[in-house]
Order: structure tokens, then sequence, then C-alpha cells
């Protein structure tokens, strides 16, 4: 039997909590972290609102030599991880260097750090550009930098495919960790709430226009009309179940049970969207029956076109109203790569505290046939949950998380 494959530790810093503990608290009462941007004037650009993480000091955090070559994406991905392995008991110093690896997702990189930079360039010249340039706006920067601050030197790397990109991440984390690495550091930290990185949200026609908070992102609704984009995400450390078990960690929030991952035909062709075949495909890989899953969270996209492909695909898998179907994003924004983790870490305290969050400000629109949980937190039992995310482009990827099973360990 192929070892399962655990998280032992969460890390956080999301738009509506920064820290686990806050975070969840305000996803379960339904706060929101999604407002008027503050990190740049947006005031001339169609969409004004973001989900930013509030409160955040990144030197009470991390050690000055960093501040100076980081952007503001790696510094938060920075904290979550050390939030993470603090939550998961894991000091790296004590455990062996090549045991250990980083695999992250990233959208974009250090675009903030970039557009400074470049300013500097065209504006004074090339002596003003920083030397830090070279990395700190590439897409892998996020693991080397938690690599080299905690000394892992085991398989690492980063996974590009945009909201998709954090379940894909966990994925590969998985393969690792099954082929002997002991644990792995993984998830993803986006952001790109800058000039620089708007245009291109912009561009892809998904943005929502909206000024009202409550009312800019409001997937599986009538008056859906796009989403808010958001930074921030979850870190998550990996084991092997008997590894963990044996090094005596202190919890074990569940189980990386299943994963499929699948890409959408062309544009105008008739065949079927992926996404069902990415779910079918992840519970197969978990030797689960939809009768199995007692969640999903959505990715939830805001688009009347997307939310349908969604339904059809979730109805098509469990029946029509026939699983609790929830989207916690609603209260802070797609995080890009960084929110399918975000999602994971949702799930995964879902299961711990028998209760799944609500998607608030929607009103669910009959049309979709989905048992949506709205207005509320519903407490029910949760031994499972399938967590959906999707990139622009085509990406479809689905992973299925339960609870851990003593007898699984071998």
């Amino acid at each position: 039997m192929t070892a399962p494959v655990v998280v032992t530790g969460l890390g956080v810093t999301a738009p509506n909590g920064l820290g686990t503990a806050d975070y969840w608290s305000a996803t379960l009462e339904g706060r929101s972290g999604i407002g008027p941007v503050t990190r740049f004037d947006a005031g001339k650009y169609p969409t004004r609102l973001a989900g930013e993480v509030p409160g955040f000091e990144a030197e009470r955090h991390l050690p000055g030599r960093l501040l100076p070559q980081t952007d503001h994406m790696t510094r938060l991905a920075l904290v979550a991880a050390d939030w993470a392995l603090e939550d998961a008991g894991v000091v790296p110093s004590e455990l062996p260097e090549f045991d250990m690896g980083v695999v992250t997702a990233s959208s974009s990189g250090g675009f903030e750090f970039g557009q400074r930079e470049l300013q500097n360039l065209w504006s004074k010249g090339g002596q003003y550009v920083s030397a830090y340039q070279s990395f700190a706006w590439f897409y892998a920067v996020n693991s080397g930098q938690i690599s080299i601050r905690n000394g892992m030197r085991g398989p690492s790397g980063v996974v590009v495919s945009d909201q998709a990109g954090g379940l894909d991440a966990v994925a590969q984390a998985r393969r690792q960790i099954r082929k002997g690495v002991g644990l792995i550091v993984s998830g993803g930290v986006d952001g790109s709430v800058c000039p620089w990185g708007w245009v291109p949200q912009l561009a892809t026609g998904r943005l929502s226009t909206a000024d009202a908070p409550d009312r800019a992102y409001l997937p599986f609704d009538e008056a859906a009309a796009g989403h808010v984009p958001g930074e921030g995400g979850a870190i998550l450390v990996l084991e092997d179940a008997e590894a963990a078990r044996r090094r005596g960690a202190a919890h074990v929030y569940g189980e990386i049970a299943g994963y499929g991952a699948t890409f959408d035909p062309r544009p105008g062709s008739d065949r079927e969207p992926g996404l069902r075949r990415a779910i079918d495909v992840a519970l197969a890989d978990a030797g689960m029956a939809p009768s199995d899953i007692d969640v999903v969270f959505a990715d939830a996209a805001g688009t009347v076109e997307l939310d349908r492909v969604e339904a059809d695909a979730i109805n098509a898998v469990f029946g029509p109203r026939g699983v609790p179907v929830t989207a916690p994003k609603t209260m802070t924004g797609r995080l890009h790569s960084g929110g399918a983790p975000l999602d994971l870490t949702a799930a995964l305290l879902s299961i711990r505290d028998g209760v799944i969050p609500p998607t608030v400000n929607v009103t669910a629109a009959p049309g979709y046939g989905l048992d949506l949980v709205t207005g509320a937190a519903r407490e029910t039992p949760v031994a499972s949950a399938l967590v959906l995310a999707r990139g622009v482009g085509g990406f479809n990827s689905a992973v299925v998380v339960r609870a851990a099973r003593p007898d699984r360990t071998a």
C-alpha cells in the first residue's frame, strides 16, 4: 500500500486574517477582507477593490537583511512558512537538509518589486536598479527563499498554472514524499496588487468593476459579474504519515488522499470542459466514491459562463444538490496560486472542527442546482472534502482531503 501523505502544519496570510486562527475565526463568522485598494492609487482603473492582507509588518517577523531583497509577496510567504513549520513542531536545523524540500506555486512572481526597479531603470538609469532584481521578481523566488531560510536542500520546485497551481504544487509535494523525501513545505502565496500586476489581470476580462465590496464577487449568484483579485495564501507542511508519527507530530490535520488534473479543450470545440474529469480522477486516486465526499470547496470563478461549467461538473458527479458546496474565497477574493492552498487549509479545518464555512454575500441562483452554503457556517460532521481550482488558460485541478486514519500509516 502506498504510504499516505498528511498535513501537519498550516501557515496563513490572508486578506481576512493574519495567521491561521485569525483567518479561520473570520471565515466562520463571515468577515470579509475585501475593500478599496490601498497599495497603489487604483482610482483610474475600472477595478478598484482587492483583498489585501491587513496589518502585515514584515520587519516584525523577518530579519532586516531579507527586506531589501524580497517582494511583499515573498515576505508573506516566508512568514507563512515560518508559522506552518512552528505549527508542525518542526525545527529544520534538527532534520537532514536533503530530506526536506519546498514546492510552491506562483502566477507571476514579485511584480511589485519588479515594477519599482523598472521605474528606477527608466527614470534614473541602470545604476539605480537593485542587484536583487535578478531574482526578486522570479516566479520561483518563494520556493528559493523558503528553502534558503530553512536549510532545505531536498527536491524543490515551482508550479505555474494560475489558480490551479496551488493544488498542483501540493500534488507534486506528495509525489516527492512518496519517493522517499521526509518533508515538503508546499502551497502558495501570491499577490500582484500593483499597476504592473493589475493591467494583465484586467486583460482577462474576468475582474469585477463593482465598487461595493459586498456586491463585487458573487459566484453562483444571478448578479455575478467577475471576481475581486487579492493577495496572500497558505503554506502547508506535508509529511509521510509514518514519519510524522515517529517524530511525534503534535497533530495531523488530514491526508492528501487524491489528485486529478486536466486541461480544457480548444475554445470553440464541441468537447466537454475538463473539470468533471479532474474530479473523477481525484476520486479514483483516493479510492472514494462521490457519496464519500462531505463538502466541495468550489473554484467559484464569479462569471456566469464559468460558474455554469463548474456547477454542471459538480452536478454530473454528485447529482443536483447532492453535496454541500462552499466558496469562502468570497471573503478574500481570488488569490491566484495562493487561493487553492487557502481552500485546502479551510477544508482541513472543516474536518477538524465539523463545520462548513459560508459563501458570503451570495444568493444562490436556483438554476445552478447547488446546495450552496450561504449566510452562516453550517455545523455538520466533515470527514472528507473536495477542493477545486481552475487557472486562466484551461487548467483544472482537484484534490481530495480526508481525516487521517490510524490504520493508514504504512
